[in-house]
């Protein structure tokens, strides 16, 4: 049926990690280089810049923002072991022009604190004579622009991180530079470098007996085997992983394992097999996020397999509970899609004024794919034309950001848009019933109906 299939395409927002944890220094590995490095080589951290030349006006908040980013990471290079000391004048003289540009941006917005905070560290490694105190900084401004899906971005602060820190970063600061580069280049399915962050992540880890982050880095070396197409060699790399977190005791390693396991199986177009492990994942995982990244998918599997109400229990819960805007948007967009998949027109338009109301913070992926569903809903109730309109709006923003498998699916289902006005009725209300009725899947759907309460 064309609605399950589309319906299906939900596996795209699984997330094949999860972990939220970083690494460390000095690789040498330049393969891990920033794209942002490579083109503007004579000007480092000129990404920022870009956002300056793309605004008008030019004093606009985001442009300053960029500003602000390229100047602290500037006073940042001045730090580095392999360039001639920067004198404590000099130091002193740019440190203070750019804590005063950061400080305005510091009440403006949340990158704003991570911008300043940036500058701020700098001066105290500059003062204290330790790199290892711009970690935190960089760490943590490397995830707020990954989560915002600014990767190019995200790329050049981890490396900064790398080249700068070097040998003087802790081992674990080491190790989580490493797996979040990994992460990031993996999500821009740049595969050799992130399975060469992976394996250096995992080496550090080993050396320094940190069982949890070698865990972690076999973990994403899985999660890479999965993103080339390597779906059976993946899965059994996280069964091995799972069985080998629960001999360690390390039961968040093991409750990424599971969901790991979910994600393969959905890939490989098993639903049903992977509900069962994506909640033993949920019931594992300790850190809210996490939990609320797991209901979001099992959501999304419980839509493919037909169970509509379990789906929509697993949803409201996740929007209930709040979380990052990345899961609140996902499981509002996939609430939307549910209501349409069960002829809901009422329910649909009101998941779809809550998705319109959050829009202007979706990055691109998760904007295209509500475009996408959006239009799916609208071709459900008989409104082809607004549906074909809808659907190019998502495939020119998914050509725009580079998300090339995204414009694959969004063609064909624009394509089979025509066909589907004759088999409107019996698709929807066939979506509505239950594909698959097992022992597990039954528990699965009435432990969320009492978690929802």
């Amino acid at each position: 049926m064309l609605w399950a299939r589309w319906t299906c395409t939900q596996a795209r927002r699984l997330p094949i990690e999860g972990v939220a944890y970083i690494t460390g220094p000095n690789t040498g590995v330049h393969r891990d280089m920033p794209v942002s490095r490579l083109k503007f080589e004579s000007l480092p951290h000129a990404i920022f810049l870009q956002r300056v030349t793309a605004q008008t006006p030019a004093t606009s908040l985001e442009a300053r923002l960029g500003q602000g980013a390229f100047l602290a990471l500037r006073l940042v290079d001045l730090l580095a072991a392999d360039r001639e000391p920067a004198s404590s004048d000099a130091f002193h003289y740019q440190w203070v022009a750019t804590d005063r540009f950061c400080r305005e941006l510091r009440a403006a917005a949340t990158e704003g604190a991570h911008v300043h905070g940036i500058a701020a560290s700098a001066s105290d490694a500059h003062r204290l004579n330790d790199r290892r105190l711009i970690a935190p900084a960089l760490l943590a401004y490397g995830h707020y622009l990954e989560d915002g899906m600014r990767l190019d971005e995200a790329l050049d602060v981890l490396w900064t991180l790398v080249q700068v820190g070097g040998a003087q970063l802790s081992s674990p600061d080491a190790v989580a530079v490493r797996l979040r580069l990994a992460r990031v280049n993996r999500k821009q399915s740049r595969f050799d470098e992130a399975e060469a962050a992976y394996v250096e992540a995992g080496e550090l880890a080993a050396a320094a007996g940190d069982r949890y982050s070698e865990l972690l880095s076999r973990i994403g070396r899985a999660n890479t085997l999965l993103g080339r197409g390597n779906l059976a060699e993946a899965e059994r790399c996280l069964q091995s992983i799972l069985a080998d977190a629960r001999v360690a005791g390390q039961r968040d390693a093991e409750a990424r394992a599971e969901h790991g396991i979910g994600v393969a199986l959905v890939h490989m177009g098993q639903p049903a097999d992977a509900i069962p492990h994506v909640w033993r994942g949920f019931e594992l995982f300790e850190d809210e996020e996490s939990r609320l990244r797991a209901l979001g998918d099992l959501g999304i599997m419980l839509l493919m397999v037909g169970n509509v109400t379990a789906a929509e229990h697993a949803l409201t819960e996740v929007v209930k509970r709040g979380g990052t805007n990345e899961t609140v948007s996902n499981a509002l967009i996939e609430l939307m899609h549910c209501a349409s998949s069960r002829g809901d027109r009422v329910g649909f338009a009101r998941w779809r004024e809550r998705c319109d109301a959050r829009v202007a913070d979706m990055p691109p992926n998760i904007r295209a794919d509500f475009y996408m569903k959006q239009g799916i809903g609208l071709a459900r109730f008989g409104q082809s034309r607004k549906a074909e309109t809808l659907m190019e709006q998502a495939l020119q923003l998914a050509s725009g950001a580079g998300l090339h498998e995204f414009e694959f699916r969004i063609e064909r289902i624009k394509n089979g848009l025509r066909d589907c006005e004759s088999l409107l009725h019996g698709e929807t209300t066939a979506a509505a019933e239950p594909v698959f009725d097992t022992q597990e899947l039954r528990e699965v759907s009435a432990s969320l109906a009492q978690l929802a309460g």
